[in-house]
């Protein structure tokens, strides 16, 4: 396996049209209406209360804990998002803000460390009663994975120290001796989160307390029965039909094949454990890893990178159970694929795990934010009919139109966090070699031994298909420069100062490395033929029996009312039909739209009748049609939407 690691978001610098937009409207559009919603001024939209909860926790307002038990998370995330806008350029205005926030925060910390509003304002004889439902540690994780941020990026270590002594209380509390809890929390997110206050403190304590989160979950016998019936078995689980794979306790980590449960909490959970491994040399967790990678990636996630197939619970089912209309697919489940694949990335250089990274960023993630920065998708589905999403109760969960806000808003500030640092999941390093993961037009700073290297992208794409690196270093040295070869590209070339290379024999694991003396001004000139592909689903995969779905490079296309008209169920691809590609730059912020020619069934056939039977196929008219990414439907006005078309 090779290793490597992310080059630091500071040395990162975009200037491509899709990433750095999206940076620049989380700078001044989201993080701005964020906190807008975290004190409650946005209008029409459920009051968060989340900064309130804070000052009432700090003894400095009066009233009632208000919201998700889980409230302080939306603060940390936001506060997250912050730290990566403030570590790629300077803002007083919003650092003072945020400075303001961190010590309304260490106001609320308790006396023993404990920092934590819902308990300490609404049930403070609670504490550590029910990790199973209440997500004590999970706002842990998220408010030590803001200090980190924060602290990277500013050298402010107020936060830092205030979640130094949060984990240290935790640590007293938790693990296996007679004398502490030996539980763990229903929702992981503190498994990530203390690796990387280890890696930023070098507190060797934190990624114990990790790995034991992680290996004691599911154990017997089993904490969350223990815990119950401390409390007299109440409140009953929430999902008991389900069982303890809602709260990925159903078995240990080792023992675990299959992804199961609650989507976002699985993909957390497994990030968690690909840190520890990788942090600990621990093969077999690694391994264990790899198969739930598989799983998911071969078996359970949809053309967009979305997972988590069913409402109900927001979960995993089963193999190749990918319905459209009925996708949860949430957007934190997306990013937190993301965070998984990214982490696995890093533990052994694949383009595997690159490939469904950029996948669901230009996808799944994507489309979860509306253009203007101030509407979300909980919920991403691959079909919609607005008019059956009104009256089904199998479908209530799925809205025709992005929301301002959430009652149980996790996934506005997840994308924020995720977008603001988007930087550093492009490259990475290992000894002395240059990685380039993701393709966006930037600049990043790179120290190999021997020199510093800039490594400069000058791409559109994944509009365009040519990307040229040119390779900067200070002095004439001799590394390598590995180019992932994305899986969606058939025939892939790559030129060194106009010189044709072989690929087959430079090719590991999807990435062509360039090994040789480099000189400034070299440069990489990587071809990625771009057609309209037609991408058919395994046949297990029933909901798209007879389907096809649209791609080009690597983005997902799909079908809007808005282009094609009502009733696009109707709408049918003939094999031969020739699909086009053209650049729209006023569309939409500026896309690649397909346009061809298909069938729509004329309904009039059916004269009103409900069946008809002929032997004959019905008849249909020609049509022209527009797909436009998956990612930017439903910010023109509402309709119906379709990915997987009939094909005849």
């Amino acid at each position: 396996m090779v290793k490597a690691k992310p080059i630091a978001l500071q040395s990162v610098k975009l200037q491509d049209r899709i990433w750095k937009n999206r940076f620049e409207l989380v700078r001044d559009e989201v993080i701005p209406y964020q906190w807008d919603a975290l004190n409650d001024r946005i209008p029409d939209v459920p009051p968060s209360h989340a900064i309130e909860n804070f000052r009432i926790a700090a003894g400095e307002s009066e009233g009632e804990f208000v919201g998700m038990v889980f409230q302080d998370s939306d603060v940390a995330k936001w506060l997250e998002a912050v730290a990566y806008v403030l570590a790629v350029e300077p803002n007083p205005e919003l650092e003072k803000t945020a400075d303001e926030v961190i010590d309304l925060i260490a106001r609320a910390q308790q006396p023993d460390g404990y920092l934590n509003t819902y308990f300490t304002v609404a049930e403070p004889d609670k504490r550590w009663t029910n990790l199973r439902d209440w997500h004590e540690l999970y706002c842990a994780g998220h408010m030590m994975e803001a200090a980190v941020a924060y602290y990277e990026a500013t050298g402010k270590r107020k936060l830092l120290d205030v979640m130094c002594r949060f984990a240290d209380y935790i640590d007293q509390v938790f693990g296996t001796e007679p004398d502490k809890l030996q539980g763990y929390p229903g929702h992981p997110e503190i498994e990530l989160a203390l690796v990387r206050l280890y890696n930023a403190t070098g507190e060797e304590k934190y990624l114990k307390l990790s790995k034991y989160f992680i290996e004691q979950r599911g154990q017997q016998p089993h904490w969350y029965d223990i815990e119950a019936e401390r409390r007299g078995n109440v409140p009953k689980y929430y999902f008991s039909d389900i069982g303890y794979n809602y709260s990925q306790a159903h078995l240990p980590i080792r023992q675990q094949e299959t992804a199961e449960g609650h989507s976002v909490r699985a993909l957390y959970l497994f990030s968690g454990a690909a840190d520890v491994a990788a942090e600990t040399g621990d093969r077999e967790l690694m391994e264990v890893c790899k198969k739930l990678w598989d799983n998911i990636t071969q078996r359970r996630m949809y053309i967009t990178g979305g997972v988590g197939s069913d409402a109900y619970g927001e979960r995993f089912t089963l193999d190749y159970d990918l319905p459209n209309d009925r996708a949860y697919t949430e957007t934190c489940a997306a990013i937190a694929l993301v965070f998984f694949a990214h982490r696995m990335l890093q533990a052994d250089v694949d383009a595997k795990y690159a490939n469904v990274m950029e996948r669901a960023l230009f996808n799944g993630v994507l489309s979860g934010i509306s253009l203007d920065g101030k509407s979300f998708f909980y919920v991403n589905p691959l079909e919609v009919w607005p008019d059956a999403c009104r009256v089904r109760r199998d479908l209530r969960h799925v809205k025709t139109v992005r929301q301002g806000w959430f009652t149980c808003a996790c996934c506005p500030p997840n994308a924020a966090r995720l977008l603001a640092s988007i930087g550093q999941y492009m490259y990475s390093a290992s000894e002395d070699t240059a990685y380039v993961h993701l393709y966006a037009a930037s600049e990043a700073d790179f120290t190999l031994p021997g020199s510093k290297v800039k490594l400069i992208q000058e791409t559109e794409y994944p509009w365009q298909e040519k990307v040229i690196i040119k390779i900067e270093p200070e002095e004439a040295t001799e590394f390598a420069v590995a180019v992932r070869l994305p899986d969606w590209c058939e025939m892939p070339s790559l030129a060194v100062n106009g010189d044709e290379v072989d690929l087959a024999p430079v090719t590991r694991k999807g990435y062509a490395y360039i090994r040789r003396l480099w000189q400034p001004g070299d440069r990489i000139e990587l071809t990625l033929p771009m057609p309209v592909q037609r991408v058919r689903a395994n046949p297990l995969v029933r909901a798209n029996a007879g389907r096809v779905a649209l791609q080009r490079g690597p983005i997902v296309y799909c079908l809007e009312e808005a282009d094609n008209g009502p009733n696009l169920s109707a709408v049918v691809l003939p094999p031969d039909a020739e699909l086009t590609a053209k650049w729209n730059p006023d569309l939409l912020g500026g896309v690649v739209t397909i346009h061809g020619k298909a069938l729509r069934v004329d309904e009039s056939q059916w004269d009103g009748k409900l069946y008809m039977a002929s032997s004959t196929q019905p008849a249909a008219k020609e049509i022209e049609i527009t797909a436009v990414p998956y990612s930017t439907w439903c910010n023109r006005q509402p309709g119906e939407m379709l990915v997987w078309i009939r094909e005849a």
